[in-house]
């Protein structure tokens, strides 16, 4: 089998071939599907690993005492034979993961061969394709828990065992030092047990996360903000915890605490950071100080960790297992959220360079899965496919004359129509508006009156048929959209759909299936977000980025009014299904790819969407769609961190950009543009000419493919993988 080790002498990393690990009594031989990267512990021991000798001695002061004592009692050529051997072997990484039972030991009774089961243990969860593992070093993973967020059950069990060290209770402030896996970790942990949290960490992106999944705010440490926020939760008495969650060599940490704790409060050590504790500031406040020892009681004690003999509930309610067990739990009812902190996912196979890229900087993480071979899909978490697009080889843009205006049809002349869309095309040059399709008379000729469309006609077919339109609009309710763009597209139109272009997977299959047969790819869906004036020169501005981002997209939708035809759900699909896609495409087109991956949650009663999604490149957006919210906040605010720089736009009123230089737009003296007459230019302008259409099939096929996902993964309760069949 295959090991990833680290030489500390020389820092070399390597994936070994090494000898399978004999199944002992006691415990369990697991293979792994996931192991997770702990950034921080890990990433220290590699650095550490590539010092100099007195660079390594000057980091583990605790070693060179115990040299010094060996020297006294051995001397020097043996201590020196016995350090060098020590340094100069293979070591270990990795301490959390999941994997598969493979074999069951002698006394284990819990689980049986093909369990999932989550393993801890720096000598047993390691990153190493089987691992064996004792008895309360494991626990079974509750069924629909996906593999990949069982991996975090032991760095989840640290943060959980500090919590508990606080003592937090329903109403408290606590304020968290460091937000990398274990601070963000310990941050959803606190608010979920009702605790007001306040985040500190110098890493704006970390922050931003930190707010996202549960702080109430966060800020830089040297910054006014964190005290700022402190203030206004605790009426300045100061917060009743400090969780330090932070790692190096600074004491600010432990000078933060003692400022911005209460009286009397408790002060929480997780992390590995500097404690030159100032005296005088924890007398004063009588503050109490307290460590957290790894993933609970039994930690460190061989009678429990390799014997398997287990601390009596009555005297000891939580230990490492039940600390394991518990994280669990909260994952899988949903109290934890852990796909957000998910940076990158990378196989096995590339863990050197994975590796390396996290130690150089190249790849910026909270944190990092390797994926096991046999495990590319997990099992049983969803999958949807991406569909392909085929186009025949003869496929070419629909012919028109070369001279004359572009001719279109709309089909569906209802209130987004009439306001959003026959507004911009009316006395548009090039253009002329030849004929509305309505379901009834009336509305047709309303419609012909208003606009000026040359004629008017409740016969689809009839206008499918007419050779001089070049181009239909389809305008109608959702639950028809797909069947009028295939029928569209077969009759050689080039077609404009407002969104959605599908409600299922299957009208999606029709409609490819109709440009496969035709040859006739000349479509366009009305995500019209991407092309607003404000939007495009905010990203102008932000400039490319180097690293992956993290975009919040906050959508205030409001409740809808009784007797609103998007409430029929049998028929008309979920209100996100009918709208997620504007949003997904803007977060798509500002991150520059499709999505990977989709991960969907909702509040009891479905009243309020989150929908987290993963880019190629590691990026994520998180889609807010609440309906819940005060009428009179804007609806839409959009914020994109990257490289130090952040974009903001609040409403398509006002757009900022923060970063080398800083720049506000000016608020715009009219309405607000969405994007709407520059799409509409865009499409017309690509049915004249026979150019490239607007956006590129393969996006818009993306987008519908992820906002049908949601809906498959709020059913499942696990993330979505989007498998591109391209």
């Amino acid at each position: 089998m295959k090991q990833v080790v680290q030489n500390y002498k020389s820092g070399e990393l390597a994936v070994l071939d090494v000898p399978v690990p004999g199944c002992k009594p006691g415990g369990v031989l697991v293979r792994s599907a996931y192991s997770l990267i702990s950034t921080g512990t890990e990433l220290m021991k590699v650095s550490e690993a590539g010092m100099s000798m007195l660079g390594k001695a000057r980091s583990r002061p605790d070693q060179v005492a115990k040299v010094m004592q060996s020297v006294a009692t051995n001397g020097v050529p043996a201590t020196y034979r016995k350090v060098m051997g020590k340094l100069d072997s293979y070591t270990p990484l990795g301490y959390s993961l999941c994997g598969v039972v493979e074999q069951v030991g002698a006394g284990i009774d819990e689980v049986k061969v093909g369990d999932l089961v989550a393993c801890a243990g720096n000598e047993h969860a390691l990153h190493a394709e089987l691992n064996w593992v004792p008895k309360n070093l494991f626990t079974p993973v509750p069924d629909g828990l996906a593999p990949r967020h069982a991996a975090f059950a032991t760095v989840g069990s640290i943060a959980l065992q500090g919590v508990r060290r606080g003592e937090p209770q329903l109403g408290d402030v606590a304020l968290v030092i460091g937000l990398g896996l274990i601070g963000q970790l310990v941050v959803q942990l606190l608010a979920a047990s009702g605790v007001r949290v306040v985040g500190a960490d110098p890493d704006p992106a970390r922050c931003e996360l930190a707010e996202r999944t549960g702080a109430v705010a966060c800020g830089d440490p040297a910054s006014a903000a964190v005290e700022v926020a402190v203030a206004e939760l605790t009426g300045g008495h100061g917060v009743d915890q400090v969780y330090l969650a932070a790692g190096g060599a600074s004491n600010q940490p432990v000078e933060l605490a003692a400022r911005l704790c209460r009286d009397r409060g408790r002060v929480v050590d997780i992390g590995k950071c500097r404690l030159d504790l100032p005296w005088n500031a924890y007398y004063e406040k009588e503050l109490d100080v307290r460590f957290s020892r790894s993933y609970g009681p039994g930690r460190y004690d061989p009678e429990y960790e390799l014997d398997g003999r287990d601390y009596p509930i009555g005297y000891v309610r939580w230990t490492e297992r039940r600390n394991l067990a518990c994280f669990l739990d909260l994952l899988s009812r949903g109290r934890v959220d852990v796909e957000p902190l998910v940076s990158h996912t990378a196989d096995f196979a590339d863990a050197v360079s994975t590796y390396r890229r996290l130690k150089d900087g190249d790849l910026k993480a909270v944190a990092v899965l390797f994926r096991y071979p046999g495990h590319a899909a997990e099992a049983g978490a969803p999958t949807a496919a991406v569909p392909s697009v085929r186009r025949r080889a003869d496929a070419a843009a629909p012919t028109r004359a070369a001279t004359g205006p572009v001719r279109l049809a709309f089909v569906g002349a209802g209130t987004y129509a009439t306001s959003m869309l026959l507004p911009h095309l009316t006395r548009r040059d090039g253009v002329e508006l030849s004929t509305v399709v309505t379901m009834t008379a009336l509305s047709a000729a309303n419609a012909q009156r208003k606009f000026g469309f040359a004629g008017a006609t409740t016969d689809l077919d009839a206008v499918l048929g007419d050779p001089a339109i070049d181009a239909v609009f389809v305008v109608t309710r959702h639950s028809s959209h797909a069947e009028l763009t295939r029928k569209a597209l077969l009759a050689g139109k080039a077609v404009f759909v407002e969104k959605p272009l599908a409600l299922t997977e299957e009208e999606l299959a029709r409609v490819l299936a109709a440009v496969e047969e035709s040859g006739n790819d000349r479509l366009q869906v009305g995500f019209n977000r991407r092309f607003a004036p404000l939007l495009r020169e905010a990203r102008q501005r932000f400039g490319t980025r180097t690293g992956p981002a993290s975009l919040r997209y906050l959508v205030n939708a409001g409740r809808l009014h009784q007797g609103s035809w998007y409430l029929q759900q049998g028929s008309e699909g979920s209100r996100f299904t009918g709208e997620g896609g504007h949003f997904i495409d803007t977060a798509s087109w500002l991150l520059g790819a499709d999505p990977v991956s989709v991960y969907a949650l909702e509040t009891s009663g479905g009243d309020d969407l989150q929908v987290v999604l993963r880019y190629p490149d590691a990026s994520t957006a998180t889609i807010s769609y609440v309906t819940t919210g005060a009428p009179g906040f804007p609806k839409e605010t959009l914020d994109l961190i990257a490289d130090g720089k952040v974009l903001r736009l609040d409403d398509f009123v006002r757009a900022s950009v923060y970063g080398g230089k800083r720049w506000v737009s000016s608020r715009l003296p009219k309405a607000r543009d969405k994007g709407q007459s520059a799409e509409l230019a865009a499409f017309v302008r690509a049915v004249r000419t026979g150019g490239p259409m607007p956006v590129p099939l393969e996006s818009l096929v993306a987008t519908t493919t992820a906002t049908l996902a949601v809906r498959t993964g709020l059913a499942c309760g696990t993330p979505v993988t989007l498998a591109s069949t391209r």
